[in-house]
């Protein structure tokens, strides 16, 4: 394989084999994005589930809309129903209703703006933050049990294949386009 600058130079010299037999050519080298996009969507799942998982231990049991309303109301205190509406892309009618049993529940709090008496604002109450720090306290134990499990050299790789996806996801539309 020499080269006229490095005709010594063989093709064990330029791609290092790593443990296990494989080299950098192999599968996961990342050379094909529609290959990797698969891998890394059965990864995704896999964390999904485990995501899942660890919200139902949880004291407090939530369907995903009722958790994601919370984590809304955590990022943006007194938001509308028609905030909140958009903010998790559902109708006015599904917010309501998903409203009515938050409020139920004693984890949402509903009161009239104090300068517009025609607008609501949601509130997150005592209850709903901490039912959101005990899903997010189950989310990390579970996560790290998984990481522990992990080389560091792999979980350094992870981290920072999780920063270059955020970084390039930050510079992409938030929904692909749509295929005719």
């Amino acid at each position: 394989m020499g080269s006229p600058q490095h005709p010594e130079l063989t093709e064990s010299d330029v791609f290092v084999t790593l443990p296990g037999g494989a080299d950098d050519r192999a599968e996961g080298s990342g050379d094909e994005p529609s290959t990797s996009a698969r891998e890394i969507a059965d990864a995704v799942e896999c964390l999904a589930n485990l995501w899942s998982m660890a919200a139902q231990e949880a004291a407090v049991r939530l369907s995903l809309h009722q958790l994601r309303a919370l984590r809304v109301l955590e990022a943006a205190p007194e938001v509308n129903l028609t905030g909140l509406a958009e903010r998790l892309d559902i109708g006015l009618p599904t917010a309501s209703r998903l409203c009515d049993r938050l409020e139920a529940a004693g984890m949402l709090e509903r009161a009239l703006h104090p300068r517009n008496r025609r607008e609501v604002q949601l509130r997150l109450t005592g209850q709903g933050r901490r039912v959101l720090a005990d899903v997010a306290r189950r989310r990390t134990q579970a996560l790290a049990a998984v990481l522990a499990r992990m080389a560091p050299v792999d979980r350094a790789a992870l981290v920072r294949g999780m920063k270059a996806f955020f970084t390039a996801q930050g510079d992409a539309p938030s929904r692909p386009p749509e295929t005719p």
